[in-house]
């Protein structure tokens, strides 16, 4: 069997694995320790994140053709590749928070939603939030108004409940009178 043979499936696979991807991060784990390495991955794979290292020429020849392929220039030395398929920042924003405290983790680029970034941009696509925070933010501010006025109407249904009975006692005083004032010119 020649060795284009063999090296065929793992290629389909690393095509198989980008194909509808949201965005795709090579980085240079040289230096990582066994433990460091674990907890990456454990993260990644948290995040939904794909995380698997190849041979260069394997990725260059999967990316081939594909929105991708701006990536063969960041394939140099030893290369690790983070796909994700539903959260087009989060292996940006994971692999970049991990390496502030493991710096032998080099990121060398990635595209993210079809566009080729540096490691300069793909520090600044990890800032976002994921989409979950967005989210939640976005229902939080959609509520916060709907809160206030709850509250506003609470406070006025108090103020009004406290102020109710010092009117009826004061309608009651004021009819009083009157009524002993009505019932002698009725006789």
């Amino acid at each position: 069997m020649a060795k284009v043979e063999l090296k065929q499936p793992i290629v389909e696979a690393i095509a198989e694995e980008i194909k509808d991807a949201q965005s795709v991060v090579l980085v240079d784990y040289r230096g990582l320790t066994v433990a460091q390495d674990t907890e990456l991955r454990k993260q990644l794979r948290e995040a939904g994140v794909v995380y698997k290292v190849y041979k260069n020429t394997m990725m260059k020849r999967a990316f081939e053709g594909t929105e991708f392929e701006g990536l063969e220039s960041c394939l140099e030395g030893p290369s690790a590749i983070a796909v994700s398929k539903d959260d087009a920042t989060a292996p940006a924003r994971i692999l970049c928070n991990f390496a502030k405290d493991a710096p032998a983790l080099e990121l060398k680029g990635g595209v993210v939603e079809g566009s080729v970034y540096d490691v300069a941009g793909l520090t600044e696509l990890s800032k976002i939030p994921s989409r979950e925070v967005l989210l939640s933010r976005l229902l939080g501010s959609m509520q916060s108004p709907i809160a206030n006025f709850a509250r506003v109407i609470k406070q006025i249904a108090e103020k009004d409940g406290e102020a109710a009975p010092a009117e009826e006692a004061a309608a009651d005083t004021a009819e009083a009178p009157a009524t002993e004032a009505e019932a002698p010119a009725a006789e």
